[in-house]
């Protein structure tokens, strides 16, 4: 079969199709012939070794993380699903990649695909999807009546988190530039600030929640936005003790992460706050309950760009460029 793989980590040209051997499936896994598979950020920073001590991939390993397909195979122990039925799911940090002809899932990551979504639509959903529910649902809790901070909120997981919370009765800020401010006022955003003009920090106030979505200085000045016993979600970082411990770290990298993550933390409490990194992790549970909600029309897909599978490094580079408004798209099929 024909995937898109890296071959070692490098800062360039260590991305190539490659003729892999059909993957064979475990007991409790799905073989899926892949016909789309969504993007994320994460995927043109994982072959530069931005996270090879926290991923782990045999190299050269396969690209990608969303899927969107058929399944073709089911293991001995699946009960879930069966041959023809049509999945999506996030394989993210399970080893393993999407951009190929077929995927391996396991029946505990996988969902069944929204009727009402074409495969392009369910690929671009899943690891935004169980990023923002993982978020703002599960770590930050977030109730009816609270005000959430999305930054970049025309970007892949910004789109998904508007609606999301709307969804669960919170009022919503976010920034975005000056032609994508009709974009997500549509998604619902309450107070939208265009950061070609002012800066957040000087408009924004009482926040419950922020959902921390851009690096550097950022994340700092979003400690402007909020009252005491608030909360920051960082889904980029710098990760936390808690995250090395779930990880399993070593007592070194343990305390160069407590070194990473001091600062924001100490000065998170300085404001009645608190402070957790995310690492998303894959959940075919959570996965379908945010099926309904699309089959429902509660939320939808942004997709900015669709790419054919032979333009797929292409496709990463245009993502890594961060003007995608929405999801990027690879189709397979």
């Amino acid at each position: 079969m024909k995937a898109l793989t890296f071959t070692r980590y490098a800062k360039a040209n260590n991305i190539v199709f490659a003729d892999l051997p059909r993957p064979t499936v475990k007991p409790d896994e799905v073989l899926v012939e892949v016909h789309a598979v969504g993007l994320n950020l994460i995927d043109t920073m994982i072959p530069k070794g931005t996270f090879k001590l926290m991923l782990r991939f045999d190299l050269p390993a396969t690209l990608g993380s969303d899927v969107a397909g058929i399944v073709v195979e089911v293991g001995s122990r699946v009960t879930r699903f069966k041959k023809g039925d049509a999945v999506f799911a996030s394989v993210f940090d399970l080893g393993t990649g999407t951009l190929a002809d077929f995927a391996v899932v396991p029946e505990s990551a996988a969902a069944l695909k929204p009727a009402n979504l074409d495969f392009v639509q369910a690929a671009s959903i899943p690891m935004v999807g169980l990023t923002v529910w993982q978020a703002l649902k599960e770590r930050a809790q977030l109730r009816p009546g609270q005000k959430v901070f999305v930054p970049a909120g025309s970007g892949g997981i910004g789109t998904f988190a508007i609606q999301f919370a709307k969804h669960f009765g919170a009022t919503v800020g976010t920034t975005t530039s000056t032609g994508n401010v009709a974009l997500v006022k549509g998604l619902g955003a309450d107070e939208v600030i265009d950061y070609k003009k002012q800066e957040f920090e000087d408009v924004l106030r009482n926040y419950d929640v922020v959902l921390g979505t851009l690096r550097g200085e950022a994340l700092k000045k979003s400690l402007k936005v909020l009252k005491p016993n608030s909360r920051i979600v960082s889904l980029i970082g710098p990760p936390d003790a808690a995250f090395a411990r779930a990880r399993g770290m070593n007592f070194v990298l343990k305390s160069v992460v407590g070194l990473l993550s001091g600062g924001i933390i100490r000065r998170a409490k300085k404001k009645g706050a608190t402070y957790s990194f995310l690492f998303v992790h894959p959940d075919g549970g959570q996965l379908a309950e945010i099926g309904e909600l699309l089959k429902a029309g509660k939320i939808r897909p942004v997709i900015d760009n669709v790419f054919p599978f032979d333009q797929a490094k292409a496709a990463l580079a245009y993502l890594e460029r961060g003007r995608a408004k929405g999801k990027v798209v690879v189709q397979m099929k």
